[in-house]
């Protein structure tokens, strides 16, 4: 089974989601994610001030294997993008639960985090997709 943190929510997408202690949100893609897609060539992400809306795309990732959007995981405002992965998209596989986080935003709605997936939930969907 690939590597689901307990602590952290998720979408049916493949995005991780990790609450801070001021509100903001950091996201990412699963370790799942980055694993079907093998080794990351780019990654692009929406820049701070950037308006997203839950479910939508707001940026790109790119592997030798396929492209693929990151979408919003729930509606707010971007504060910050990881820009080392611009220069290093490969960080993205080798740690995508820590330094090859995406982007932080401010949730317009912190009830839509509700609404994530925990780990448990994850772990069964993953599980589906695998039959």
């Amino acid at each position: 089974m690939s590597n689901i943190p307990k602590d952290l929510k998720y979408t049916k997408s493949h995005e991780w989601v990790k609450l801070n202690a001021d509100g903001s949100v950091i996201v990412g893609i699963t370790h799942h994610a980055q694993d079907l897609m093998g080794d990351m060539v780019f990654v692009e992400l929406p820049q701070a001030g950037t308006k997203v809306t839950s479910g939508k795309e707001c940026g790109v990732v790119e592997s030798v294997k396929a492209a693929s959007d990151v979408y919003a995981p729930v509606s707010g405002e971007i504060v910050e993008a990881n820009a080392t992965l611009a220069d290093s998209p490969e960080t993205v596989n080798k740690d995508c639960y820590g330094a090859g986080w995406m982007f932080r935003l401010k949730p317009a709605n912190k009830a839509e985090l509700d609404g994530l997936l925990d780990a448990k939930a994850y772990e069964a969907l993953v599980a589906s997709e695998k039959h």
